[in-house]
């Protein structure tokens, strides 16, 4: 599954958008300077979210859009089509 693809499938199953995640939380304190833990623990707990899905909203919360080149372009489920997320839904997405 490509890193889009775990957002979408968040977005989903919550009906919130990664930028709505994030907006969220803010309006809790978290910023980059809070523990992943904290911030799985949340996403889990308040909207039960799997490991793996937690894990990616974790990453856009703290870090923000951009992830590694690494698998940019790859044919196959874990390529994405950019190095940057689309965060304002996955209906909206202009690369999917």
């Amino acid at each position: 599954m490509s890193f889009q693809a775990y957002l979408d499938k968040v977005e989903t199953q919550t009906g919130l958008t990664p930028r709505q995640f994030i907006e969220l939380a803010r309006e809790k304190g978290f910023d980059e300077t809070t523990k992943a833990s904290v911030v799985r623990d949340w996403l889990k707990e308040e909207y039960g979210l799997g490991h793996g899905h937690a894990q990616a909203m974790v990453h856009v919360i703290l870090k923000g859009p951009k992830i590694s080149s690494a698998h940019v372009g790859k044919t196959g489920s874990h390529g994405d089509a950019s190095d940057t997320l689309w965060l304002d839904g996955k209906d909206s997405n202009p690369n999917a």
